[in-house]
């Protein structure tokens, strides 16, 4: 098991390509950036997370220009959405911008992809929350014949297009990874239909049965990787004994000086969990 982190890069903290450098220099294994591209005042949706939205929500730069500025500060790092809220997204567009950052950052690139949890942020890019879905899983399905194909054709309930170019293609072949989160109760099923591996949160039930029951039912190889793991090295472990093989912890959003401490409490629990 390797480790990485998740960052929302909001324009008044630690700039994407500052923490990118600052996390490969210190030798972390992968980056995360997350997404929203913006958050409905009326706050109808509640957040997982507890009764107060941080700012950072309404505060982060666009996922893939972040992505971009860290690719272009690191040479090693992977790289990735955690998650892309692709329910929002144009798919040929997203398309684009993936390929465009995979093939930028010499194929560093995991393409972490999400349905979400605020329904008014949803409407507002004309996305019904009861089909979204469906919606998510044409998309993915019609990136993935973009990335593949020379020239990519597409017809779904939602999605629709005749014959397009697009290049440039992703570096990783057939695409970047693309890792479904999630914890509901059809995701272990999307993983199966069209992802390349599974992206739950700590806070998720039953994970390592789930990932039992996954193994079981693949016909391929599956990546399990984990974010919000707490900087605890008992939790390190039990995702080590559930099959995870990346574990991601949350840093703050902020200054350097806010950000490092977080930083350095990961690393004296992989310290502690890696030196037993």
């Amino acid at each position: 098991m390797d480790f990485g982190v998740g960052y929302f890069p909001t324009h008044d903290g630690v700039r994407p390509g500052e923490i990118a450098r600052r996390v490969e220099e210190r030798g972390h294994a992968a980056l995360y950036f997350a997404e929203h591209t913006h958050i409905p005042a009326s706050r109808e949706s509640a957040w997982p997370g507890g009764d107060v939205l941080p700012q950072k929500y309404s505060h982060t730069y666009d996922l893939f220009v972040a992505l971009t500025a860290a690719a272009e500060a690191t040479s090693r790092l992977r790289i990735g959405a955690g998650v892309c809220l692709v329910i929002e997204r144009d798919p040929i567009t997203t398309a684009k911008e993936v390929a465009s950052v995979d093939h930028l950052s010499g194929g560093r690139l995991d393409f972490g992809v999400g349905i979400g949890w605020n329904r008014e942020e949803m409407r507002n890019h004309g996305t019904d929350p009861r089909t979204r879905v469906r919606l998510f899983g044409e998309r993915i399905k019609a990136m993935k014949q973009i990335w593949t194909e020379d020239e990519a054709t597409f017809h779904g309930e939602f999605v629709n297009f005749d014959r397009i170019w697009s290049w440039p293609k992703p570096a990783q072949r057939p695409n970047p990874p693309v890792l479904i989160g999630g914890g509901g109760e059809s995701v272990v099923d999307r993983v199966l239909e069209y992802g390349d591996g599974w992206f739950p949160q700590w806070r998720d039930d039953n994970i390592a049965a789930r990932v039992t029951e996954l193994r079981a039912r693949a016909d391929r190889y599956l990546q399990i990787q984990m974010l919000s793991v707490p900087p605890d090295p008992k939790a390190l472990e039990k995702c080590a004994e559930a099959g995870v093989e990346r574990a991601s912890v949350w840093l703050p959003s902020g200054p350097w000086s806010v950000v490092e401490p977080a930083l350095e409490r990961w690393e004296k629990a992989i310290g502690e969990l890696v030196g037993r």
